[in-house]
Order: structure tokens, then sequence, then C-alpha cells
């Protein structure tokens, strides 16, 4: 099946302990069903000393289930559902269900 969550889109969480924060797409983890998404699910981690990096506690981006994301509709960045349909050129592209913008542009 096509993907419907790409990396580099823009994704709002429509549940759980972030739900409403909106983020851009880092990385998606299709085998695990997971994205990281930029300023989502926060975790905090003990890094240890080494001779590049400094230790301390650092913040950084843990990974959110594919199922509490939805695609940000383009036109008003409200939570919208995703379709797919061939152009006239033969390309497949997905398109916002609550507009009908194209996503991929």
């Amino acid at each position: 099946m096509a993907a419907k969550i790409k990396k580099g889109d823009r994704v709002v969480v429509i549940t759980g302990r972030d739900k409403g924060k909106a983020g851009e797409v880092l990385e998606v983890r299709p085998a695990e069903g997971r994205a990281v998404v930029r300023g989502v699910a926060l975790v905090k981690k003990h890094q240890r000393q080494t001779q590049t990096q400094q230790g301390g506690i650092i913040t950084k981006e843990g990974t959110v289930n594919l199922s509490n994301l939805a695609v940000a509709d383009p036109k008003d960045g409200k939570p919208t559902r995703v379709g797919f349909k061939t152009l006239d050129d033969g390309r497949k592209v997905r398109f916002a269900k609550r507009s009908g913008d194209l996503i991929d542009a």
C-alpha cells in the first residue's frame, strides 16, 4: 500500500500526550509503524560525555505511532484524511480529502 505519511509532510497529532501539536515529519519507520516528528514526543536522554560530545541531559524527539498522526490540510492546517488519484499525465498523487488540494506538488 502507498504511504499516506512521508518525510517532510506537515502533520498534526490527533490523540495521545501531544494531542493538537503539529510538526514536520523527520523520519518514517514503516516496519515499526512509527514516525519521528519535530517538536513532538520529546524525551530527555542522559548522554555520556565523549571526546566529541558534551555530556548531560539532552532533549530529543521520540517516535509517534502513525495511527496517532494526520496530515495537515495544505489550505487551513487542520487534520485531514489522505486520498490518492492519478493525474492526466499518469502520476499518482496524494490529495487532502478535506479540501481536495494536492499534497504532492
